[in-house]
């Protein structure tokens, strides 16, 4: 037989609380972090206002207010400066080229991304000391052939079917390159406190580009 049902009312079940949903904190950083930031910020100054070799540990430390041996602490070589400082600039120079090509005009923003001076001055130190430092060199060689080809895809992308075409003999990976040179020939000048000419060729890059998209 199947046992009455009891008349005896049912406890109240524990309303289940939805998990409140926090945002995610920013995660602030350490002063080791802070300390890195600051002595990579000084050999890049110290880079673009005196060029590389003015980028030692002992004037690293002066220029931050640091001592020497805390600059030793979080890079125990100067090529672990450098190499750091380099990746540094590399990961802000790809998000910076990746936003310009996502826009209507990529093409003329790339060029103007490349004609910035620090940035293009700061990539030209790095080529001469890598006449200097074998583990400069060779990171450089190596970031560069994946780089290239990286952006020459993007460019081609971007480039119209009729210019980009093998009979007009324009590919996206040749104007990677002569953008890239003409730009560090411009800087180079412009260090120099040369600028006859820039102007007019500014405008005609500029003009071949908006043509090209």
């Amino acid at each position: 037989m199947l046992k009455p049902i009891s008349s005896q009312p049912v406890p109240d079940q524990p309303s289940q609380k939805k998990p409140s949903q926090k945002k995610p904190s920013q995660k602030k950083p350490s002063k080791a972090d802070l300390t890195k930031t600051l002595i990579l910020d000084t050999a890049q100054q110290l880079m673009l206002g005196e060029g590389y070799a003015a980028v030692t540990t002992r004037r690293i430390a002066k220029e931050a207010g640091l001592k020497p041996p805390t600059v030793h602490y979080h890079f125990k070589t100067t090529d672990d400066l450098l190499l750091a400082l380099f990746r540094r600039n590399l990961q802000l120079e790809r998000k910076r080229v990746d936003s310009t090509l996502t826009q209507a005009s990529g093409l003329v923003e790339l060029w103007r991304a490349y004609i910035d001076q620090p940035q293009t001055a700061l990539a030209i130190e790095f080529m001469g000391l890598a006449n200097h430092r074998e583990a400069i060199r060779k990171e450089i060689t190596a970031v560069t052939e994946i780089e290239r080809r990286r952006r020459a895809d993007l460019l081609q992308s971007l480039m119209n079917d009729s210019m980009s075409s093998s009979e007009a003999g324009i590919s996206g990976l040749g104007l990677s390159v002569v953008l890239i040179g003409l730009a560090r020939t411009l800087v180079l000048e412009q260090n120099l406190g040369i600028d006859v000419g820039h102007a007019d060729t500014k405008q005609f890059v500029e003009q071949l580009l908006q043509s090209l998209s």
